[in-house]
């Protein structure tokens, strides 16, 4: 979904810092060979991700969705010195194209790549989080909410992608769509939890930004 015209949207990438050479590669190479291209982040979603790690500057991340790696590159621009990035994904096959592109970034060696379901991994995990970011099943995203939170602290920022679901969240619930009732109930919770200040930016599909603060 558009939130603003196209031409507007066009002005505003425009008038943002220009997509890094690799990313353009890499969202290239994700139209030719990946199903479903549209779910990469792209230049104006991918410089705010980027802007936010810098003025984070964190230690270590957590990425629920790697997809093919490219809103982990951009999240890697702004670790801190030692930081380190832990992207999840559920999907074996997508492996090569992250790697691929890792390996042609900077960021290979503070990367770490998980194969399997985040809500199994992810309470396994000994790390606290200064950054988070959830783009992956809508469904399990209040799940995904409820496993983090003990892994982060004050000052934590958890970003959270398509929290709008085209429009979806206001219009009648459609029986059987898990996806959009799931994502009802998530943004109940980043907007009344107590530990979250919370805010939805209508960029692309929209995204949310929860700050830690209890």
């Amino acid at each position: 979904m558009h939130f603003l015209p196209e031409l507007l949207e066009a002005y505003i990438e425009n008038h943002s810092q220009p997509e890094p050479q690799i990313l353009t590669e890499l969202t290239r190479e994700t139209h030719i060979k990946v199903v479903q291209p549209r779910m990469i982040s792209g230049h104006l979603q991918g410089r705010i991700l980027s802007m936010l790690s810098k003025l984070i500057s964190p230690k270590q991340v957590l990425e629920i969705g790697t997809y093919t790696g490219y809103s982990a590159i951009c999240l890697a621009e702004g670790l801190a010195a030692g930081g380190q990035i832990h992207t999840i994904d559920i999907n074996e096959e997508l492996a090569p194209i992250q790697n691929k592109y890792f390996e042609k970034s900077s960021f290979r060696d503070r990367i770490t790549q998980y194969v399997g379901d985040a809500l199994e991994i992810i309470p396994t995990m000994d790390v606290c989080f200064d950054l988070v970011f959830i783009d992956a099943e809508k469904a399990s995203y209040p799940a995904y909410l409820e496993v983090i939170l003990p892994k982060v602290k004050v000052g934590s920022v958890i970003l959270s992608d398509n929290v709008l679901w085209s429009g979806k969240v206001i219009e009648p619930l459609q029986k059987g769509d898990k996806a959009t009732k799931a994502l009802l109930e998530y943004n109940r919770t980043t907007t009344n939890h107590p530990r979250l200040e919370t805010v939805i930016l209508p960029l692309r599909d929209g995204l949310t930004i929860s700050r830690v603060v209890k």
